[in-house]
């Protein structure tokens, strides 16, 4: 990482992580001058979501991290906390074979957490931000498909679970979990796909992707948003699920952006969430893996997806 950060013009002289998220590093450095930076590092290995391996993860990784940068730097939104440039122009600086680098501003404000429930201000202030957002010319930000990433092959492991193999403390009990829902989830896929259907010629607009609490810094009252790895054109429900399912507030939000949001789509997107996580940890225990914290919160997270999957309820993040 210090011989990365040079490509800012950083020269650290002390680097510290900082235990934030879940998927990302992230290191707080302080440079010769006094000033601090906040540093985050993929790993390109589990970012499954933007690719199948890890060449394709950082050429997508680097269209969000641009597309970020230009949101505050050429459209002027400064509720984007958007990756630093550097002197050549890059967002995104490759750490080895695996990993990549990118350096932002460090904020002094207050964070939020995943799962936190936001006051009716909050909400409110959030849903007139994500209008903003939603406003902007489409640029050269990637396009989100309508169906979801990894059905495909989430399908195939359900019709064969034994397809997991061994390749950790967690595969074996991954392909019993599936085995034992195996059916809920496959009409879970099935109504997943219907939705896409409905997604065709949809108009799209700017989002962000995840703009949960815990992707959110308050700011004077001002919320700020972090993570765009995410970042991408869809419908706007991608974003306005998270956010609230109050009439009155979604009423709000037609009236400043001129969009209706669409029930049927809002539900959509919850169910996708929560497919989304099944694909990504089932993808991670499929893979050579260790025993520890992270797999460990891995696994109880993908047994509460999969049987409130199979109990037919849907995700309540806000």
């Amino acid at each position: 990482m210090h011989d990365a950060l040079t490509a800012w013009g950083v020269h650290a002289v002390t680097l510290n992580h900082v235990p934030l998220g879940f998927g990302d590093h992230h290191w707080r450095a302080t440079d010769t001058s006094g000033r601090t930076w906040f540093l985050t590092v993929a790993d390109l290995a589990y970012k499954s979501f933007l690719g199948p391996d890890p060449g394709t993860v950082r050429r997508r990784l680097t269209l969000a991290m641009d597309t970020a940068a230009r949101l505050h730097d050429d459209d002027g939104l400064g509720f984007v906390v958007a990756p630093l440039r550097t002197p050549g122009g890059n967002t995104v600086v490759p750490v080895g074979d695996r990993h990549a680098l990118s350096v932002f501003p460090y904020v002094e404000a207050a964070s939020g957490d995943f799962g936190q429930t936001l006051t009716a201000d909050q909400r409110v202030r959030v849903l007139d931000t994500l209008a903003q957002l939603h406003s902007r010319a489409p640029g050269g930000a990637p396009v989100i498909a309508p169906r979801l990433a990894g059905t495909d092959r989430l399908a195939a492991i359900l019709d064969c679970p034994d397809a997991v193999g061994d390749a950790g403390p967690h595969s074996a009990p991954t392909a019993e979990l599936l085995a034992g829902h195996a059916a809920t989830l496959r009409e879970r896929l099935e109504e997943s796909d219907r939705g896409a259907a409905a997604l065709g010629g949809a108009p799209m607009v700017v989002t962000h992707g995840e703009p949960h609490p815990g992707n959110l810094l308050w700011c004077g009252g001002r919320p700020l948003l972090v993570d765009w790895d995410t970042v991408g054109l869809a419908v706007p429900e991608r974003d306005l699920w998270l956010v609230t399912d109050d009439p009155d507030e979604l009423a709000r939000y037609a009236r400043t952006s001129g969009h209706e949001p669409d029930r049927a789509l809002l539900d959509l997107y919850r169910l996708r969430w929560d497919l989304q996580d099944v694909i990504e940890f089932v993808d991670w225990f499929r893979a050579p893996h260790r025993g520890g914290p992270d797999t460990a919160q891995a696994w109880q997270d993908l047994v509460r997806v999969v049987e409130r999957l199979g109990s037919g309820e849907r995700s309540s993040v806000r």
